[in-house]
């Protein structure tokens, strides 16, 4: 069997992420799944990440918990009412609550310990600079900061070993081309939650800013939405 090179793929159950592992897989990685519990509103999303870790085969999943709730400051880990009905416009005025504060530093900084001990010099993440809610974390000049700084902080950036990648493949993408390249590949989206305030039985709210993109680039794809609406039951 011929060896594959490891990539870590940090996955949250959701379209952008499920689409930066099916990248990661076309290209011949070896998947190592890695999802967090870091106190938000509801655990649908793993369970999502579990299901499309099975589906794809990745080498491991692993899920980490970490109490962001105890910090708050966000919509979906503090007791903030999650933004519902706004337009693209109102999106992009300003940072919303359901940013969580530093989230991707915190979960890049475990990749990146992940990857030291794998030996993999790539870093998967499904961050968007387009079709998004206006996170800080999701810009290149962020992600370019932080992969300088994964590269000095590291055993094996210090020591010319390993030079660390932060793979961004869908940074450029609007979500429709997201979901037009997933299906390309494969992705079963049906897997996936994107939803912030889901209904106990993990319906999408269909209100909420992240299921807007949702059902937007599903639109603009010309790509049936297979999520389960609160409101078609």
């Amino acid at each position: 069997m011929a060896f594959k090179q490891k990539a870590v793929v940090l996955s949250s159950g959701g379209i952008d992420s499920t689409t930066a592992m099916a990248i990661a897989k076309d290209e011949g990685y070896a998947i190592y799944s890695l999802s967090f519990f870091y106190g938000q509103r509801h655990a649908f999303e793993l369970k999502a990440a579990r299901k499309i870790a099975e589906a794809v085969g990745v080498a491991k999943h692993l899920v980490i918990n970490i109490d962001l709730k105890k910090i708050g400051g966000s919509s979906l880990t503090d007791d903030i009412d999650v933004p519902k009905d706004r337009n693209e416009a109102e999106m992009i005025r300003t940072i919303p609550v359901t940013y969580v504060p530093a989230r991707n530093t915190i979960f890049l900084s475990y990749a990146l310990a992940w990857a030291e001990v794998l030996k993999s010099s790539d870093i998967f993440i499904g961050v968007n600079a387009i079709d998004y809610s206006g996170y800080p974390d999701c810009r290149p000049e962020y992600i370019e900061a932080f992969e300088r700084m994964a590269n000095l902080a590291t055993k094996g950036g210090v020591e010319g070993d390993i030079k660390i990648r932060i793979r961004t493949p869908l940074i450029h993408l609007t979500k429709a081309q997201i979901i037009q390249k997933g299906t390309e590949l494969g992705v079963a989206y049906a897997l996936t939650h994107s939803c912030y305030d889901p209904s106990p039985r993990g319906l999408a709210c269909g209100r909420c800013d992240s299921c807007f993109l949702r059902r937007k680039g599903f639109k603009e794809a010309g790509i049936s939405d297979p999520t389960r609406y609160i409101e078609s039951g």
